[in-house]
């Protein structure tokens, strides 16, 4: 009697976990439906290298190295990244794996990180910032959302852009100006909100890292920075496909994620049914 008490237990608790996967990965793709109705296709814009010459030199130097003369402008992206997470700075890493998708004229993300413990889902979708953790798929741990949640993830948003380089061209959103002959500003405005990155180059042309002050709790800002490295060509984009993410603080820096691109598509407006979405 005991053993039948316990299988139907554990039968009961997988049958609650499947439907919990079910329902999240059910609101996820519908997520992700409204992301890709908002998207505008710009596909039909080229980039020109002959449009930069008003920019800092090193901001010249990467759009000549990442982008080739008429280059279709990017309107979505789909990005799948394996590597690790902490959870707290305090923590040690644990694996976890990514899908995310991108409109890029309307600012826009939606992302999902796995792990055996938790799925999160961050985005930035309809003008509003969210981060929800599920603890086993089924119970919210986390439901965070505001003002100081709008601003950080679209500065999230904005880091990401060098997955989809036409983003960081100079527009009604984007200003560059010059620092030094490796940096350069980089001024960003989206209705109410704005803020800047201090972005560095390397002598090939290559950012390799974005630097803003970003909300680390809902009312204190920190300095958090993006680190870009081991750069390879996607149809004919140059492209960092390793990424690091820390928060530079007066006790040290402290890098909380550790992400490896493993494949990525532009302006592919299709909700993927991959298993790992």
């Amino acid at each position: 009697m005991t053993i039948v008490i316990i299988l139907i237990f554990f039968g009961t608790l997988l049958l609650v976990l499947l439907i919990g996967k079910i329902i999240l990965r059910f609101n996820f793709k519908e997520q992700i439906k409204i992301l890709y109705q908002n998207t505008e296709n710009i596909a039909g814009q080229r980039y020109e290298s002959s449009s930069l010459n008003d920019l800092p030199e090193p901001v010249q130097r990467y759009f000549k190295l990442v982008l080739k003369d008429e280059q279709p402008y990017i309107s979505s992206v789909r990005l799948e990244h394996t590597g690790l997470f902490k959870t707290d700075l305090k923590k040690g890493f644990i694996k976890i794996k990514g899908v995310q998708y991108f409109s890029v004229r309307l600012p826009q993300f939606i992302w999902k990180g796995t792990t055996m413990m938790f799925t999160a889902i961050d985005s930035y979708v309809n003008d509003q910032g969210s981060l929800k953790v599920f603890l086993l798929n089924l119970f919210k741990v986390v439901d965070s959302k505001g003002n100081t949640m709008d601003e950080g993830e679209l500065q999230r948003w904005m880091a990401e852009s060098v997955w989809f380089p036409t983003n960081l061209l100079p527009s009604e959103m984007v200003k560059w100006t010059a620092v030094n002959a490796h940096s350069a500003k980089l001024s960003f405005q989206y209705k109410e909100i704005s803020f800047h990155f201090l972005v560095t180059f390397n002598a090939s042309g290559e950012i390799t890292s974005m630097q803003t002050e970003r909300y680390m709790t809902d009312k204190k800002r920190e300095t958090w920075l993006c680190k870009m490295s081991n750069y390879n060509e996607v149809d004919g984009i140059r492209i960092p496909f390793s990424a690091e993410v820390l928060w530079r603080l007066s006790s040290g820096d402290f890098t909380y994620a550790k992400f490896e691109v493993q494949k990525i598509e532009y302006n592919n407006h299709i909700v993927s049914t991959q298993n790992n979405d």
